[in-house]
């Protein structure tokens, strides 16, 4: 049933105000503050405000407009109110809603106005909607959006929704939280980093696939806890973490064929040219947004608010409730952490953002002009308005993308500066003012050749000591799954033993457990590690020796990826791109050998889009993959000329003499033509351009489904979770951990070409504070065949003086570890041990 909305007034210009905003306004713009002083002080009123005395106040920066060519009637706010109930969880609805078209005040390249009457957005009721408009010289209509909006309900191409943050902010549960750590006097709380961190994507964290769905999980466990009821060995996974990173949780690119009426979330029908007709009502078609994407493709427009695929209420309400949850956990509060992507964009940022915005292109899409003080001062506005919703911390993607040209040294530098900017970005929640920690992930010089090997991860925290970069062993080209990958890395080892206290440490997260499967499945394998690749991935990235060595024993700050921890699949998978849709889909082909068993596919629930395509077959469907693969290197992404690869080999054509000979000499010919015989697929014969649009949807969409952790819960082992747990509980008991090692201590590798194994003793810095427990030993076998374990020859230790702290599974039974002198450990196993007792 439908629910009439009752708009009791008229939404109107307030003069004296808007003439009082105007006049605030042009009085900095005559300041003798710097240019980007003063877009900071614009910036804070940017966007739709609710303001003390019931008014709403109204900022664009839209320097398009600033030449004064276009007429003024031409250039108006339209707000689109709602005149029925919104239903937030319907896939797609059609609402009424009322329209109103008000003039702004112009200042420059500002446009400023206080209204009357506009509703603002709730829990349960959709606020105005709105945007800035005008006609251009070609008689076209254009549309400029509110790159600051607190709420995008229908996505980046739909108009932002008016929301007051006031209220939501005001009756939050865990207000008390922001004042933690705040000593009389003090003025700015500086938040203090975590001892280790869960990253988690939040569409697979989940089979609700939303920050709701995750809410209930970690409510569960604290309620179970609150009782003492036993946990699975699901739950415990999230158990003994006190940080939470979330992939980018910005709005994202949208899948948009074309460019016009009924593409997007929000749909309406109107003449471009009509902004004289004075229709007060209209139909809008509302559609729930179901983007899927890893959260890196974000445009910047909207950043300050959040991508509404992963509300499944749409209501701002659902971010803050997830935080107050964890900032009140039974164990304790858990800080959250954002990963914000503001060093470049996707070009549909060109659609949303005025040119000021953007430099030109890049490897991603769009260079973002930072240098611009006026961009950069919204996007410091965007970060303080996101950390506003209650983060404690923020992960800051690709700093190394933050590069300028300057003209007095000839030179591309980075910009350092902007990024001890981003670091001072106060947070204001409750009348307490904080500083949040930051993490950077910066590799520069890459994406230079021989950039890992250059790179020192140090750059920022040599100039912010108190903030952590990514360090070299989690960044991206991480592949534990060779073998001989730990011996390899041996001189990173050793830098992040001797000077990683302040880098991010661990084995397994977003990046790297995609980049497992980009590695040629006839490479050099650990096939200890397993007999399958999928049994080899799973134990690459949550392995018993690389867990022990990082929160045993490894300075730093150790993080791990839930899907890792949950062995489920992972890979760089998005709905999101009708234009490279097929290229993307071919760069994720290795998941199917190193993710998907033929069991798996098999499944009746499993990949079912592309099983109604036709593919129901996995070797066949792996193999075609190979062909697309080598089409698209072919043809430079010419996507018809990779359909005619496609029709060439695999229809009529493919058994003639000339296409035969072919294969002798194309890779896709050869790769293609495999699949031809008398069992192939009917859906390899009709492969056209929208053909392979639609496969590559349709895969995207079945692999992103598959990666839901919530499939693989139940063959967890517990053994497993249980070590995992205890070791981060070690972690947490033990803090000195995160320090660098002292000349005091020890740190080798045993490697002979056929197995690595890492072995050190540490002991707390402060010696006078040290007790039992406080000097540990850690051996971990990283790869290779079994090796017998002498510790006390290796270490010159009485082990009678020392026990077992912890053991990865299976080590400790069958009196394994009966004598602690001499012992063998297999590939993965390790173990820590704690002096009980003082030298004799």
């Amino acid at each position: 049933m439908t629910t009439v909305v009752e708009v009791s007034q008229s939404i109107s210009r307030v003069e004296a105000e808007t003439q009082a905003l105007v006049d605030w306004a042009a009085a900095i713009a005559n300041s003798d503050q710097t240019f980007f002083h003063k877009a900071q002080m614009l910036a804070t009123r940017l966007g739709a405000h609710a303001r003390p005395d019931g008014f709403t106040e109204i900022g664009f920066w839209a320097p398009e407009l600033g030449a004064d060519i276009l007429q003024p009637k031409n250039i108006y706010l339209e707000i689109l109110t709602p005149l029925e109930s919104v239903d937030f969880r319907a896939a797609e609805q059609v609402i009424s809603f009322r329209r109103d078209r008000l003039q702004l005040e112009k200042q420059g390249e500002y446009f400023w106005g206080v209204l009357s009457g506009m509703p603002s957005g709730t829990r349960a009721q959709l606020g105005a909607l709105y945007w800035l408009r005008y006609l251009d010289l070609q008689n076209h209509l254009q549309t400029i959006w509110d790159p600051l909006a607190y709420s995008l309900p229908y996505g980046v191409f739909g108009p932002a929704e008016f929301y007051d943050m006031g209220p939501l902010q005001r009756q939050r549960a865990d207000l008390d939280h922001f004042t933690q750590g705040r000593q009389p006097g003090e003025a700015v709380v500086q938040v203090l980093p975590p001892n280790n961190i869960l990253q988690i994507h939040i569409n697979t964290a989940s089979q609700a696939g939303s920050l709701e769905g995750l809410t209930q999980t970690f409510r569960a466990i604290a309620n179970k806890l609150r009782s003492g009821e036993t946990l699975t060995p699901a739950e415990e996974i999230y158990l003994g973490y006190d940080a939470v990173q979330l992939l980018p949780i910005e709005p994202t690119v949208e899948y948009r064929v074309e460019h016009g009426a009924g593409q997007g979330f929000f749909v309406f029908d109107e003449r471009s040219d009509d902004i004289d007709s004075q229709a007060e009502t209209l139909s809008v078609t509302l559609k729930k947004p179901d983007t899927q994407n890893w959260g890196y493709d974000v445009v910047i427009a909207g950043s300050s608010a959040i991508d509404p695929s992963v509300l499944g209420t749409l209501r701002p309400d659902e971010l803050v409730e997830f935080i107050e949850t964890l900032h009140t956990f039974p164990t304790g509060p858990i800080q959250l952490i954002y990963d914000i992507v503001y060093g470049h964009a996707d070009n549909q940022a060109q659609e949303l953002l005025n040119g000021r915005f953007l430099k030109g292109p890049n490897m991603y899409g769009q260079d973002i002009n930072h240098q611009n003080p006026t961009v950069r001062a919204v996007l410091l506005e965007m970060q303080r308005r996101k950390i506003n919703t209650g983060a404690d911390g923020v992960r800051i993607d690709g700093a190394q993308d933050f590069k300028f040209f300057n003209p007095i040294s000839g030179r591309v530098e980075y910009d350092d500066t902007y990024l001890q900017e981003m670091s001072d970005v106060l947070q204001e929640i409750g009348g307490c003012q904080r500083r949040l920690f930051a993490i950077f992930e910066d590799g520069r010089p890459w994406p230079m050749e021989g950039w890992e090997e250059a790179s020192t991860y140090r750059d920022v925290i040599d100039r912010q000591p108190d903030v952590f970069q990514w360090g070299p062993l989690i960044f991206a080209h991480n592949t534990p799954t060779l073998k001989g990958f730990w011996d390899s890395k041996w001189a990173r080892v050793c830098e992040v033993v001797q000077q990683g206290e302040n880098w991010v440490t661990g084995c397994a997260n977003h990046d790297t457990l995609r980049r497992g499967t980009q590695i040629d499945p006839e490479a050099a394998i650990n096939w200890n590690l397993g007999n399958t690749l999928p049994e080899v991935l799973d134990n690459a990235y949550n392995n018993p020796a690389i867990d022990l060595f990082t929160y045993g024993f490894c300075p730093g700050l150790p993080m791990d990826f839930l899907n890792a921890m949950m062995r489920a699949p992972w890979g760089f998978f998005r709905n999101t791109d009708d234009r490279y849709g097929v290229k993307v889909v071919s760069e994720e082909a290795g998941f199917l050998d190193w993710q998907v068993e033929p069991e798996l596919y098999a499944h009746p629930e499993a990949f079912p889009r592309l099983k109604r395509l036709g593919f129901n077959k996995l070797a066949e469907l792996r193999q075609f993959m190979r062909g697309l693969w080598e089409a698209i290197a072919e043809t430079n992404y010419d996507l018809e000329e990779v359909a005619q690869l496609c029709q060439r080999y695999l229809g009529h054509e493919a058994q003639t003499e000339t296409v035969q000979e072919e294969t002798k000499q194309r890779r896709s010919a050869s790769e293609l033509n495999k699949l031809n015989g008398p069992e192939k697929s009917e859906v390899l014969t009709m492969l056209d351009v929208g053909q392979l649009k639609v496969f590559a949807k349709a895969f995207m969409e079945d692999c992103h489904e598959l990666c839901t952790v919530s499939h693989y819960t139940q063959a967890l082992d517990p053994a497993r979770t249980r070590f995992s747990l205890n070791l981060r509980q070690y972690r947490h008991d033990h803090p000195w951990l995160r320090q660098n090692l002292t000349a005091q201590d020890r740190f080798n590798r045993i490697s002979d070409g056929d197995r690595t194994l890492f072995y050190g003793l540490r002991s707390h810095p402060e010696a006078d504070a040290a007790g039992p427990g406080d000097q540990i030993v850690m051996v971990a076998h990283m790869g290779g065949e079994p090796i017998t374990v002498t510790l006390g020859d290796w270490l010159q230790l009485d082990l009678s003086e020392w026990q077992v702290a912890i053991a990865s599974p299976g080590l400790a039974q069958n009196g394994n570890l009966d004598n602690l002198q001499c012992f063998e450990l297999q590939d993965s196993q390790g173990l820590l041990l704690e002096r009980v007792s003082e030298p004799r």
